[in-house]
């Protein structure tokens, strides 16, 4: 029963991380020159902020693969270890990383005063959603922390 659900959390992984790479691929290009056409005053930024994207893909990928471990764990019975905490704090960390990525963008975006409200609103809504990751992540690593403890200490009785 675990592995079934497993491996249906595993494939929403690996396809979350696709869809991100065909948007990373195909529209985030597309949008970026479409926007520097439309808006000959913003055409500066249409390398800038698809490379501050692009770099933030990468905390994004690590937190996916710690995530796909983080699967495996609990597959194994290994859900309550420290390997389990340690990838639940990696996922936190890349979070954090991606949230102050983002507010580094906007702070520059703002000094050159090229703060357009739709790379505003997307924006706000990753650091929205990435905050929301971090709080679960933390939360689940306070959990398992404290389950891991209340293990050994059971151990330790028997």
């Amino acid at each position: 029963m675990i592995r079934g659900k497993t491996i249906f959390l595993k494939i929403a992984v690996v396809v979350i991380g696709m869809v991100a790479l065909v948007l990373f691929i195909f529209w985030l290009p597309g949008l970026a020159r479409s926007t520097a056409e439309m808006n000959p005053d913003y055409a500066y930024l249409r390398y800038p902020v698809p490379a501050g994207v692009y770099i933030s893909a990468i905390p994004f990928y690590f937190a996916l693969y710690q995530a796909l471990k983080l699967l495996h764990y609990i597959e194994n019975n290994n859900a309550f270890s420290e390997h389990a905490i340690a990838s639940l704090k990696s996922i936190k960390y890349c979070a954090v990383a991606i949230i102050l990525l983002y507010a580094v963008g906007f702070a520059l975006l703002r000094f050159q005063i090229a703060f357009h409200y739709s790379i505003a609103i997307i924006g706000a809504i990753v650091i929205f959603a990435t905050s929301a990751v971090a709080v679960f992540a933390a939360v689940l690593q306070e959990l398992l922390t404290n389950a891991l403890e209340i293990k050994s200490e059971n151990d330790l009785t028997v």
